[in-house]
């Protein structure tokens, strides 16, 4: 499947059990909301996926049960966050083999690689898988940025194909695409700059909330693509403190209670990880509640022209 890198990419949790092993019919449940809504990818995995705390069998357990969901409608992308080189690779022949799409990759894990470094890690990995790649860029939480240079190297690798920007510096929308042209496709990686992002040339939207609030957040990417940018901010405007609970140390309990509030999951998160509880939880309950209250209607009767 050839992925085009545009619209909103749900970076979805993993939903668990009481007994802590794969909910896997509440988490289809939630990516075919993701699928009604009308993303345009999955991304499996990530940060927000738990994917420090998910084994090998696991991964391939929700790649195969996000392909049940979608039935090839969308492309299905695992994350690679791994410390070697060799495990990468066995990720991406992994992945493959269990017909995912797609991967998206951090730099090398726990070593705090080198330019040189981080470079070859990537092109080694790209050069021995088909599958296209989308780079993670988030030197804010992983300390590690992948700079222009390092980018004018790396798309020697014709499946390096797009960026996840998160480096919280809009502008480095627009140096991207001053360098590259279209070469790259850039995704906002931050929920709270998306609209900032996308107004500035971004493709799309790897987002967080959107495993709670689909809809939302593809209304705010179609109207931005619709030119509609003065109603794609007024919901903006209202979705903006959830959004900020993405940018967070505890972002996964956070957006998994707001999954549980709006019946699309649960706040089942796996140790060392534990629920919100006491006035944090208290503080964070009230934003949710708040937004549910004076949620906005939505210009989704009717698909929006693009």
């Amino acid at each position: 499947m050839e992925i085009t890198w545009k619209g909103v990419y749900p970076a979805v949790t993993t939903k668990f059990k009481e007994d802590l092993s794969l909910d896997i019919e509440g988490f289809q449940r939630n990516i075919q909301a993701q699928l009604d809504a009308g993303v345009k990818g999955i991304i499996l995995g990530g940060t927000l996926g738990e994917a420090s705390v998910l084994n090998g069998k696991e991964k391939s357990a929700l790649v195969h049960a996000t392909r049940e969901v979608v039935e090839g409608q969308l492309p299905v992308i695992l994350n690679i966050a791994e410390q070697t080189t060799e495990a990468a690779k066995e990720v991406s022949r992994s992945a493959e083999s269990d017909g995912a799409n797609g991967l998206m990759m951090l730099p090398p894990m726990r070593y705090f690689a080198d330019d040189l470094e981080t470079v070859a890690y990537f092109k080694e990995v790209a050069n021995n898988t088909s599958l296209p790649i989308m780079i993670y860029n988030n030197p804010v939480d992983y300390k590690k940025e992948v700079t222009l240079d390092m980018f004018d190297q790396l798309i020697a690798c014709e499946n390096i194909q797009a960026v996840k920007e998160s480096t919280r510096d809009v502008t480095n929308v627009t140096r991207m695409i001053n360098r590259f042209g279209d070469r790259l496709s850039i995704l906002s990686g931050v929920d709270t700059l998306a609209v900032e992002s996308m107004v500035m040339g971004a493709n799309g939207w790897v987002a967080g909330l959107v495993c709670a609030f689909p809809n939302e957040t593809v209304a705010i990417y179609e109207l931005i693509q619709a030119g509609r940018i003065k109603e794609a901010v007024e919901i903006f405007r209202w979705f903006l403190p959830l959004l900020e609970l993405d940018i967070n140390p505890k972002l996964v309990q956070n957006i998994k209670l707001a999954e549980e509030i709006v019946g699309l999951g649960t706040e089942i998160v796996r140790p060392p990880r534990k629920p919100l509880y006491g006035k944090e939880r208290e503080a964070v309950l009230n934003i949710i509640n708040e937004s549910i209250a004076t949620r906005p209607e939505l210009p989704m009767n009717q698909p929006i022209e693009l």
